[in-house]
């Protein structure tokens, strides 16, 4: 049986520039927005976003406990300092569980190339993600991208090849045909090219003098 995973939450009155005294308490503002209620500002303890976040990521349940109600909710974003790369305020979205949702999923790698365990080619991973639609308690964790049989160069894997369960989770025809990822051949290492070699003059060999010709003076005229 899969884990529960909650989080409690409170109302929040601060907003705008004065959510930095919430940031300095180790508080992180965040919004409660969904089908069929009202947006809510309210606040979390960092310490247990985070928690969460690293068992849930962004596909899975969260029970959020908001003033004795507890909702359904996905961590939907978390914007972070670009510097720092600390939370700055997170996103929940209620859902319904009885209703489709599209979410993103991340895409995972496992096993070993052929082509690169033998340094034939390298295996470049191309897409780091798909979107998928399925009831939210359906959402996969993420999409397994078995690598173990690409032992060429070229030698690919689509979307369409991921495991996941077809009868529960969708995924767009046009999305099928992308490359998750692909064997490239090996980077050729450039062979520098030397400098041209000039031959030095052989020693003792006479240099070519240029002999300049006058024209003969005119005959004075008598």
């Amino acid at each position: 049986m899969t884990e529960k995973i909650t989080l409690s939450a409170s109302p929040r009155k601060l907003e705008g520039k004065k959510v930095k005294q919430l940031r300095k308490q180790g508080i992180l503002p965040a919004n409660l927005f969904g089908k069929g209620i009202k947006s809510l500002n309210i606040e979390v303890a960092l310490k247990d976003l985070q928690s969460v976040f690293k068992k849930a990521g962004e596909t899975r349940l969260v029970d959020l406990k908001v003033d004795g109600t507890t909702h359904n909710v996905l961590i939907h974003h978390i914007q972070v300092d670009p510097v720092t790369e600390t939370p700055l305020h997170v996103d929940f979205q209620a859902v319904s569980l009885k209703e489709k949702i599209t979410a993103t999923v991340p895409v995972q790698i496992i096993g070993e190339s052929p082509a690169e365990k033998e340094k034939i080619g390298i295996l470049v991973q191309q897409l780091s993600e798909v979107e998928v639609e399925a009831l939210p308690t359906n959402l996969p964790d993420h999409l397994a991208a078995d690598v173990s049989g690409l032992a060429e160069v070229d030698a690919v894997i689509y979307v369409k090849d991921l495991k996941f369960d077809q009868s529960t989770v969708t995924i767009k025809p046009e999305d099928l045909e992308k490359i998750v990822a692909k064997v490239e051949p090996p980077a050729k290492e450039e062979v520098a090219t030397p400098p041209p070699t000039i031959e030095a003059p052989l020693q003792g060999a006479q240099e070519e003098k240029t002999v300049t010709t006058e024209e003969p003076s005119q005959a004075k005229k008598e």
